[in-house]
């Protein structure tokens, strides 16, 4: 069974004009089958101040009204996804950058939330494996956007983690395939202001302990749930880590791994 490599980079990496091309170079490098996942950076956010339209954040997820997902896909699926794909070219990576929408490659529906509305957020039903098999197979490299599609026509803002994990699940029993959330800190971290207090390894228990003393950064527990339902789901490894340490993950020389009970 052929490797596939599901890299998700973080929105701080994508706002840093300096650890971007350093990235996007050591992700270029990669050898065998790769996607690539992004998310939004501040951009979205900046355009949006300048047009005045108001942002709203509840725990950290985006409300997208309908003028929000406009400015959304406009960065995220357009200007963000094409830059990594030029800059993919330049390295000698054949990429192809798509959103959820593009060849049915990733079907959600708009989220539904007993209190909240989130407005145009999805969350994801299924994958095209078969499309991306086929392109991958074509020693293609997929760059996707957090944007999907419900196939009625309205596009959704979907979270990246969310995205990466999905394709790593819905990919898993076709290749082994490996999830790597890269970021801007060198792994989960027990006091979130102090990069040298990295977690090796964190299994289902430990986490539970984790969370029960407070020990982890909030922000952190959203992708740390999807890469417990990766693992459960048949993904074979899971590394949350440094995106200048590309390389040393996915030799596992860093970050933290996400593990099942021993």
């Amino acid at each position: 069974m052929d490797k596939l490599y599901v890299i998700k980079i973080g929105g701080n990496i994508i706002d840093d004009e300096a650890k971007l091309p350093a990235f996007l170079q050591a992700f270029a490098a990669v050898e065998g089958k790769k996607i690539l996942v992004h998310g939004g950076g501040k951009l979205a956010t900046r355009l949006a101040e300048k047009m005045g339209i108001e942002q709203q954040l509840v725990d950290g997820r985006r409300i997208t009204d309908a003028e929000t997902l406009k400015i959304v896909t406009m960065v995220y699926a357009g200007y963000i996804n094409k830059n990594i794909v030029a800059a993919l070219q330049k390295e000698h990576c054949n990429a192809i950058g798509l959103c959820g929408a593009d060849g049915d490659s990733i079907l959600a529906h708009k989220r539904k939330h007993p209190v909240l509305d989130f407005g145009f957020v999805g969350d994801v039903d299924a994958i095209n494996t078969s499309l991306i098999r086929l392109l991958l197979e074509q020693n293609i490299s997929l760059v996707f956007a957090p944007v999907t599609h419900d196939q009625q026509g309205q596009l959704l803002n979907t979270n990246a983690d969310t995205i990466a994990q999905e394709i790593a699940v819905g990919m898993s029993p076709l290749y082994a395939v490996e999830l790597i959330y890269s970021f801007e800190k060198s792994g989960v971290l027990l006091n979130a202001e102090d990069d040298s207090t990295v977690i090796p390894e964190i299994t289902p228990s430990y986490y539970q302990q984790l969370k029960t003393e407070k020990k982890i950064f909030a922000g952190m527990i959203p992708k740390l749930d999807n890469a417990f339902a990766a693992i459960r789901s048949g993904v074979q490894k899971v590394i949350i880590g440094k995106a200048e340490q590309l390389h040393a993950l996915l030799n596992n020389q860093g970050g933290t791994s996400i593990t099942d009970e021993h």
